[in-house]
């Protein structure tokens, strides 16, 4: 252990502090009562100094779409699934995530959301959670990716609301196909409860997804995948999330989802703030190859990569300090910004970033710790060490 479970004040001392706008050298943060109280150069001699060496402190990443790791899946249902999960996601520099849900029976659904809303307000081991997502049900059979088409269902106002009963207000971001809606009114009545909707696993063309977007959605799931792409004379939902300057994309940067000159396009287009960058990671996250569930479905993984039976990608193994580091290898975003696609941005969009997010004063002290090949040394949540 790095940090003594005793300890309420210290400063960790790095060669590189990776904050919202600047790489900062042989700086020590402070930290008190698990807050950031000082980024500096001037140590208090009172104080105990946990020196980091050559290592980089970056800020505790954040997971707005995982579904799960180890061999355990959201879709499980049980406290004991989302503990394995979050210690899972603490190995990887995580210290909070958005459990994400796929297609699968009504009943099994409801109380994975159930099981969320208790983590939510309990607290996990590991990585926190912080909402639940909806990714399912509500979804077009032309790019349903991993989902099982036999459970889709039409959506309404009465089987949203016992989804977001069942969360207990942890429901953060609601993903459906735009083009399947009765009304458009559907999207400003979730919009209304505070949930964001994304747009994904959806056939919607240019125009119909132009007018989600207008009507409240906020933006793509796994930017491409899922969705119809782009033709130069249908740009589709793809082209829509691209050129609208508000929307907020999800990208999983394995370099299987996306082309490296697909995720520079995006990158170039959307800029480091309208990113987030996530793993979408299935239970199979950290084993051997194999045959794996993904909820109901089965998957098969062969050298790292899951796909359906029939195929198609299904989600993927990545964890994050992977994620950020093949972002920043393979475009031209700058370290800091694809650090912040991991952090800053889904704070932003769960609208915790007065909290979490960064390394900056006044915010929760979360942090992973970096060696120079980008494999996690040590997770920090609140002030203490989660792995």
């Amino acid at each position: 252990m790095l940090i003594p479970k005793h300890l309420n004040r210290y400063y960790l001392k790095a060669a590189k502090v990776v904050t919202d706008d600047v790489v900062l050298l042989d700086h020590v943060v402070l930290v008190e009562q698990g807050k950031i109280t000082a980024i500096t150069k001037q140590i208090a001699p009172e104080v105990e100094v946990i020196d980091l060496g050559e290592h980089s402190l970056f800020p505790g990443f954040i997971d707005l779409h995982i579904h799960g790791r180890e061999g355990c899946d959201i879709m499980d249902g049980t406290p004991e699934s989302l503990e394995t999960i979050s210690r899972s996601l603490a190995k990887h520099g995580v210290t909070g995530f958005v459990g994400t849900t796929v297609t699968a029976d009504w009943d099994v659904s409801i109380q994975a959301y159930k099981n969320m809303a208790a983590a939510y307000k309990k607290g996990l081991a590991g990585a926190q959670l912080l909402g639940a997502y909806n990714e399912g049900l509500f979804f077009a059979e032309a790019h349903k990716g991993a989902h099982n088409e036999s459970f889709f269902l039409e959506l309404t106002k009465q089987r949203f609301d016992e989804i977001y009963a069942a969360c207990e207000g942890c429901l953060s971001s609601f993903a459906l196909a735009p083009e399947l809606l009765k009304s458009p009114d559907m999207i400003r009545y979730i919009t209304d409860k505070g949930v964001r909707v994304m747009l994904g696993h959806t056939d919607a063309n240019f125009e119909q997804a132009s007018q989600a977007l207008a009507h409240g959605a906020c933006g793509g799931v796994h930017i491409f995948n899922g969705m119809r792409g782009i033709h130069h004379r249908d740009p589709g939902c793809t082209g829509a999330l691209l050129m609208d300057k508000d929307a907020m994309v999800e990208l999983i940067p394995d370099g299987i989802h996306l082309h490296p000159s697909i995720m520079n396009m995006v990158y170039r287009l959307k800029g480091a703030d309208k990113i987030a960058l996530i793993t979408d990671c299935v239970s199979a996250g950290g084993l051997q190859d194999g045959r794996y569930r993904l909820g109901e479905l089965p998957i098969v993984v062969e050298q790292g990569v899951a796909r359906t039976e029939s195929g198609s990608l299904a989600g993927s193994t990545l964890t994050m300090e992977v994620g950020v580091e093949r972002f920043y290898n393979l475009t031209d975003a700058s370290l800091v910004e694809a650090t912040n696609m991991a952090s800053l941005v889904p704070a932003e969009f769960l609208n915790k970033a007065e909290q979490i997010g960064s390394i900056a004063v006044g915010k929760q002290a979360n942090f992973a710790l970096l060696d120079k090949d980008f494999s996690v040394q040590a997770t920090i949540c609140a002030g203490k060490q989660i792995f």
